[in-house]
């Protein structure tokens, strides 16, 4: 299985995927045609023109699969494909109503290249349950891809000393997670992103690491290079109450 998981699609000071580019084009080798799926966003065809932007100088043409006419079969067919960012809560809503969740399981699993970013990751793991967003929408179920047996919190922020918010710490509310689920969480950084090649699983970025967040046990920091293959067994217990 081939994945490249990115935590954010934008990095303060570069264009749009730039800070990912040189990952991007080494994880696609030598696919030069992609499907992306812009259904986390309302402008479909506004969002699908803006990866096609960014990824053109790669040699890479993108169609949206929200323009085919069976967006099923369309990544079916698809050399790679990648899942855009946006509401989590909706763009599973709609991969449910075109038939992409089963679609998409099935594609990655016979080899084709998923990428995901920010909402495009939370889709990647087993349940949408560790998103940031708002649940402006309701999809049938919280059963996303299960690409990897973990949870990802995209866009991982850390407790800011002397701010005066009063709400809850990232940490605090996935410390909450792990008191009703028994599922390791991996916090990605803003400028970090997983990769996996089979059994392996790396950690990349440009900048800050990630934390790893499991029930019972104090979250560990790990650095960009990380091999973090052992969350590939992870085995994990979701509350269905």
């Amino acid at each position: 299985m081939r994945l490249l998981l990115l935590s954010n699609s934008s990095a303060p000071g570069r264009g749009y995927l730039e800070h990912a580019r040189e990952e991007i084009a080494d994880a696609l080798g030598g696919a030069r045609r992609l499907v992306f799926v812009p259904y986390a966003l309302a402008d479909r065809d506004g969002y699908t023109a803006q990866v096609a932007k960014a990824l053109a100088p790669l040699g890479v043409e993108v169609a949206g699969a929200h323009a085919a006419d069976d967006p099923a079969a369309a990544v079916a067919a698809a050399e790679a494909v990648f899942v855009g960012g946006g509401n989590s809560f909706r763009l599973l809503k709609s991969l449910y109503a075109t038939g992409l969740v089963a679609a998409l399981r099935e594609r990655v699993a016979s080899g084709a290249l998923y990428i995901g970013s920010s909402a495009g990751t939370n889709m990647a793991c087993p349940s949408l349950r560790t998103t940031n967003d708002m649940p402006i929408v309701q999809p049938p179920s919280f059963e996303a891809l299960g690409l990897v047996p973990f949870q990802i919190n995209p866009h991982y922020v850390d407790p800011v000393a002397g701010s005066t918010h009063q709400g809850e710490t990232r940490e605090q509310r996935l410390v909450q997670f792990l008191e009703e689920n028994d599922v390791p969480v991996v916090g990605l950084r803003e400028g970090t992103w997983l990769r996996r090649e089979g059994a392996r699983l790396t950690l990349g970025g440009i900048d800050a690491g990630a934390r790893v967040f499991e029930r019972g046990a104090e979250p560990r920091e790990w650095g960009p290079g990380a091999d973090l293959g052992e969350l590939l067994g992870a085995q994990g217990r979701f509350d269905v109450g």
